[in-house]
């Protein structure tokens, strides 16, 4: 395993992170553990969750995933061990069965608590805001779009101030966002050096070989500001497999499962995916290998969260830290890029 740490923290973490975001909907709590006890073993030391999970969010299922690692961290003892990442979930009525509170004092202390008691554990290493607030474009979103009716009113110090707090009582030690922008970003890091607040250390975004969207005004602020990627759906939801295209994937595999998630399956990008797809058999490596090595050598990564439904994938998604891109490969990745740029964004 290959290690870093979380930015301005002395925390030492795997730069491949175990996602868990199918635990309890796709994966059994048994398969759940068995994945964790193969990425420990493995050398992965940094988990992320959230209260959200699993995807999709049902109030049935809604912290089973949490509840999952925070059985297999007390049977195993490794709670010392590994790095955990947890996220609140924004607002909207997609999560208005886990709460309507926002990022309020009351909603940020609430679902701190819960994720805690889920988790069975005192403190919680990187808790990330899920996605804004305010109104701006994400999850497949390509561009922004003002809506002046928006009534969402700027808290980034308050939220700062509430996270502070739990910091301070010890329940949280590290705090992050997700699906965030560039103009959101800046502005948590304003606030953090103007009033001496909590510093968001990273952000967790989609990022793959089919939405390469970060490197434009983010991956400036990532490096300049030393906010590190977490980079999650590398594999594009498993389009990057090639399973699909060549035609191998399973009855479970999560888009026939979940069909109305074509983020990653538009035309354009099943043409970038095919071409990718020669490109790594041209070079002697998996598709999967090289999407993967790919996102976990860019300069703004602080780790690239992987998923897996078996071991089989979760084996070949780990041992991706060992295969390098060189500048060869790098520059005909590049070349695909630039006839097919972000078709999933």
């Amino acid at each position: 395993m290959k290690y870093t740490t979380l930015p301005n923290t002395d925390i030492k973490i795997s730069k491949i992170c175990l996602g868990t975001m199918t635990w309890g909907n796709q994966n059994t709590e048994e398969e759940a553990h068995a994945q964790m006890d193969m990425a420990f073993e493995k050398g992965v030391n940094f988990f992320d969750t959230a209260e959200l999970y699993p995807v999709p969010a049902t109030a049935e299922t809604q912290g089973r995933t949490s509840t999952y690692l925070g059985n297999w961290l007390k049977k195993t003892g490794h709670r010392k061990n590994i790095v955990v990442g947890s996220k609140i979930a924004g607002p909207g009525d997609y999560t208005a069965h886990i709460s309507t509170l926002g990022f309020s004092p009351e909603g940020i202390n609430n679902a701190i608590d819960k994720e805690l008691e889920r988790l069975q554990t005192d403190y919680i290493d990187l808790y990330q805001l899920h996605w804004p607030e305010r109104q701006t474009n994400m999850f497949g979103e390509r561009d922004y779009n003002h809506n002046a009716s928006d009534p969402w009113q700027d808290n980034f110090n308050a939220i700062l101030h509430t996270l502070d707090a739990c910091i301070k009582a010890g329940k949280i030690r590290n705090v992050g966002i997700s699906n965030e922008k560039a103009w959101g970003a800046m502005r948590y890091l304003e606030e953090s050096k103007t009033h001496n607040l909590p510093r968001m250390c990273t952000i967790q975004n989609a990022y793959s070989l089919l939405n390469r969207v970060f490197e434009g005004d983010m991956a400036e602020v990532s490096i300049r500001e030393n906010i590190g990627l977490l980079a999650y759906s590398p594999m594009a939801f498993g389009v990057l497999s090639g399973k699909y295209i060549n035609g191998t994937a399973a009855d479970d595999a999560r888009l026939k499962l979940f069909p109305r998630f074509a983020r990653y399956s538009s035309e354009q990008a099943t043409e970038a995916t095919a071409q990718y797809l020669q490109l790594a058999e041209a070079h002697n490596m998996s598709l999967a290998q090289m999407a993967l090595a790919f996102v976990s050598q860019r300069p703004f990564i602080t780790a690239n969260i992987i998923g897996a439904t078996n071991l089989k994938q979760l084996e070949e998604n780990i041992n991706s830290i060992h295969v390098d891109i060189d500048t060869e490969l790098m520059a005909k990745i590049n070349a695909i890029h630039a006839k097919i740029p972000n078709p999933a964004p």
